[in-house]
């Protein structure tokens, strides 16, 4: 098991960034707690791989059918205008995708979603009603 990763091994970095969801197919499903673009989360591969094509063929069909369910999910609970994904990380090294829905006129529109921008934190009531609309539609 790899030291310090935020996924495996470093759950306090973990509960400080993000909340569990649910466990999906082959992944956990967590909402990113700064939710500059209501509805923010992250898709993580369930063991400790790096690479997104180092994955196991049958669990990488699995696991982008768990990155599109979320998606769904986030479209039905906040009607975005578009959903961004990233899979970027160069630190990281553990198989994950952000799932960012943007809004027509709201933050970054037309470009880019910054990965952490520490802008917008909600109390645990505003998360939990996020966490629960986003489980209704899993």
């Amino acid at each position: 098991m790899p030291q310090n990763c935020l996924y495996c091994e470093n759950k306090a970095a973990l509960d400080a960034l993000m909340i569990k969801i649910a466990d999906l197919e082959v992944s956990t499903l967590y909402l990113f707690k700064e939710q500059t673009h209501p509805g923010r989360c992250v898709v993580a591969y369930k063991d400790h791989i790096g690479q997104q094509f180092e994955i196991p063929e049958d669990d990488f069909i699995l696991f982008m059918k768990d990155v599109r369910r979320t998606a769904i999910a986030i479209d039905k609970a906040f009607h975005p205008a578009k959903i961004n994904f990233g899979a970027y990380s160069d630190t990281l090294k553990h198989a994950h995708w952000h799932i960012v829905p943007k809004y027509e006129g709201g933050p970054e529109w037309g470009g880019t979603f910054e990965m952490n921008p520490r802008k917008t934190y909600l109390s645990d009531e505003e998360y939990a009603d996020i966490i629960g609309r986003i489980k209704a539609e899993l």
